[in-house]
């Protein structure tokens, strides 16, 4: 990513007008800042807060509404092309889930995948459309698989 910001497309320009619409960017805003975050515009309607200090959520990055939160400077986002992409992912669900009705889901979501397989992703359907692999985490499991 170089210092210029991404192009928006007709999508993400819906997508962002949605998600301030719908409060999850002003939301995402709002976090970032009492996390002590500092925040950088990266372009398609979506905020880098890097530096985030708290130690909840446990995640190298987290999404609310089109703000990308970590705790790492920006460059580490930056080498990880794949993680921001996963993450960016994230956004277009705030704007499809109503913005702020997803995280009452998304942790639903996490109940159910940790009663599955006792992870928050292998049954998330809102990690597992990110692209699980990029955004870090293993391939499925099952708790109740049989092994061999």
């Amino acid at each position: 990513m170089s210092s210029e910001l991404l192009p928006q497309t007709s999508w993400t320009r819906v997508r962002t007008v949605v998600n301030w619409i719908n409060l999850s960017t002003l939301l995402g805003l709002a976090i970032a800042t009492i996390g002590g975050a500092t925040i950088t515009r990266r372009g398609r309607g979506t905020y880098l807060a890097t530096g985030y200090r708290f130690n909840f959520p446990v995640a190298s990055a987290f999404t609310i509404g089109s703000v990308i939160d970590t705790k790492h400077d920006l460059a580490y986002l930056q080498a990880r092309p794949l993680l921001l992409t996963h993450e960016d992912r994230h956004c277009t669900q705030y704007a499809v889930c109503v913005g702020v009705v997803m995280l009452p889901l998304y942790f639903l979501c996490v109940g159910i995948s940790y009663a599955l397989a006792g992870d928050h992703s292998s049954y998330n359907p809102f990690e597992r459309l990110a692209n699980l692999s990029d955004g870090g985490y293993p391939p499925p499991t099952n708790r109740f698989a049989r092994k061999p």
